[in-house]
C-alpha cells in the first residue's frame, strides 16, 4: 500500500508539473524568486534606502511649492506574488481573476515602502499613488493600503485609470502645485511616457537618455513575474494563445 501511494503522489506531482510548464512555464521561476530569494528583499531595501537618501537631500532645498513622492502600487507598494502563485498552480488568469484578488485586500507591502513612506509623511511630503488599476478598484485597494499602515490613503492621493492607461496626466496633475522629488516604480512607464509602447531597442535607447536619473529621481523596484518589458516580448499584448507566447519568448533569446 505504501508504494501505491508514493506512485499516486508521483504521478499527481508529474501531472501538475507539466501543467505548470504548459501554461505557466514563464511565470514559474519568476515568482519563486520573488517569494523564496533573499536578493529580492535585498533590491527593494536598496531601491528605498536610495529614495530616503533622496529625499533626505532635497530636504535641505527651500521648496516654492510643497513637495510630492509619486508611486506606483503592484509591486512597488503591494507584493502580488500570492496572486501569480494562484495563476501557476490553479490556473487562473489575471484578467479573469485579479479583481477578486483586489477586493480581498491581502497584498503584502513590498520590503522598505511602509517604511519609506512612512517617514515621508512624517517629514511632511504628499505621496501620491498612480497606479493603472482600473478606477472600479478604488475601494479594495484603499482597503488593502489602510489594513497595512500606508499613509494618506485616501480617494485624493489614489489616482487609479480612468481614461487612458498613460500615467502621464496623472502625473501633471500632482505636479500643477507639488514640487515631484521622487517617481517610484517596478516598470519605466512609472517615470516617463517615452517608455510606452516602444520595442525591445527603443527602450534601451530611452533608458540611455535618462541614464542620469536612475538612483536620482527615478528608483526602480525589482519586477520579474510581469510589466512592459512582457508585453513587449509578445508584440505589444499579452492577449495572444499560449504557444504563441512561449515561441516568441524563445525567438528573443539571444544565445553566444
Amino acid at each position: 500500500m505504501k508504494i501505491k501511494f508514493i506512485l499516486v503522489i508521483l504521478i499527481l506531482n508529474v501531472f501538475l508539473f507539466a501543467e505548470i510548464k504548459s501554461d505557466h512555464e514563464a511565470m514559474l521561476m519568476a515568482t519563486l524568486w520573488q517569494q523564496t530569494s533573499a536578493e529580492y528583499r535585498a533590491l527593494a531595501f536598496q531601491a528605498y534606502n536610495i529614495a530616503k537618501l533622496r529625499l533626505d537631500e532635497d530636504l535641505k532645498i527651500q521648496r516654492d511649492k510643497k513637495r510630492a513622492i509619486v508611486i506606483d502600487l503592484d509591486e512597488t507598494v503591494l507584493d502580488n506574488s500570492s496572486f501569480q502563485a494562484k495563476s501557476i498552480i490553479e490556473g487562473v488568469t489575471y484578467y479573469n481573476d485579479f479583481d477578486e484578488w483586489i477586493e480581498l485586500a491581502v497584498a503584502k507591502p513590498v520590503p522598505g515602502a511602509l517604511e519609506f513612506l512612512n517617514y515621508a509623511n512624517e517629514m511632511g511630503v504628499n505621496v501620491f499613488y498612480i497606479s493603472n488599476r482600473d478606477s472600479r478598484h478604488m475601494k479594495g485597494t484603499l482597503k488593502n493600503l489602510q489594513r497595512l499602515g500606508f499613509p494618506q490613503v485616501r480617494e485624493s492621493h489614489i489616482l487609479l485609470r480612468d481614461k487612458t492607461s498613460s500615467k502621464e496626466p496623472r502625473r501633471q496633475k500632482v505636479a500643477e502645485d507639488h514640487f515631484i522629488v521622487l517617481f517610484i516604480g517596478d516598470n519605466l512607464i512609472d517615470f516617463e511616457d517615452i517608455f510606452r509602447k516602444k520595442s525591445i531597442e527603443e527602450r534601451f535607447t530611452s533608458v540611455e537618455i535618462f541614464k542620469g536619473e536612475f538612483g536620482n529621481r527615478f528608483i526602480i523596484l525589482p519586477n520579474p513575474m510581469y510589466g512592459e518589458w512582457e508585453k513587449t516580448l509578445y508584440g505589444g499584448t499579452r492577449r495572444i494563445p499560449q504557444e504563441e507566447k512561449k515561441k516568441k519568448l524563445y525567438e528573443n533569446l539571444k544565445s553566444y
